[in-house]
């Protein structure tokens, strides 16, 4: 794997996960816990969100494969879906807004939700890990090399939310929300290249060298 793709993954794991996006989840999450456990709240839940996006890249591949789906049909799908959820990232309310709301809701029970999951664990970064861990393209060293990046972001995650009271007082709700949108114009831009990916792999869409080259 070279630098372009490395960055470009890394970029797509830094976009899918948005470390920025939950700060003001565990902000909310953690106004009624002791200070003194703000750490362990933190390392719980990004590591429970990183189980859970390494079993996806260990098994996801696996499950779709068992149940006799075609990746090119993932990546069609999933492009779709990370295409819409970047639409909600630029036009809808933030991300922050969504899950604190879910956490009113539901009686916030504790770092797993909604911090770890759906804020850390997205839906839109299980899809993207195992598109970009494709066993049939991708050799097991290129797939250790992006468990190495996930783990990269989820330590960048941890940090920013060990920070979260100094950032959150720093870049406000507003930017925050900003962060946010861009962050989901990049997404989109990277659900339109699956899509286009994945048409190409089940054969119904040719694409010129010149743009395959600057796709991959």
């Amino acid at each position: 794997m070279d630098w372009q793709n490395l960055t470009r993954e890394f970029i797509t794991l830094i976009v899918v996960i948005d470390p920025i996006g939950s700060l003001p989840v565990f902000l909310f999450a953690t106004a009624g816990v002791p200070k003194a456990l703000h750490r362990r709240f933190a390392i719980r839940a990004v590591l429970v969100a990183g189980l859970v996006l390494l079993a996806f890249l260990v098994g996801g591949q696996f499950l779709l494969e068992s149940l006799g789906l075609r990746l090119g049909s993932f990546q069609v799908a999933g492009g779709l879906i990370l295409f819409l959820f970047a639409l909600t990232m630029i036009f809808g309310d933030s991300k922050a807004t969504q899950e604190i709301e879910s956490a009113e809701r539901d009686h916030l029970a504790g770092a797993v939700f909604p911090l770890a999951m759906p804020s850390i664990a997205s839906p839109g970064a299980m899809l993207a890990i195992v598109i970009l861990t494709d066993n049939h393209t991708n050799p097991v060293s290129d797939q250790l090399l992006t468990a190495g990046l996930l783990v990269i972001v989820l330590l960048i995650t941890l940090v920013l939310l060990l920070m979260a009271s100094r950032i959150g007082k720093l870049i406000g709700t507003t930017g925050s929300s900003v962060i946010s949108r861009v962050m989901g114009i990049v997404l989109a831009t990277v659900a339109v290249d699956a899509t286009l990916g994945g048409l190409q792999t089940l054969g119904l869409l040719q694409l010129s060298e010149q743009t395959e080259s600057v796709l991959n």
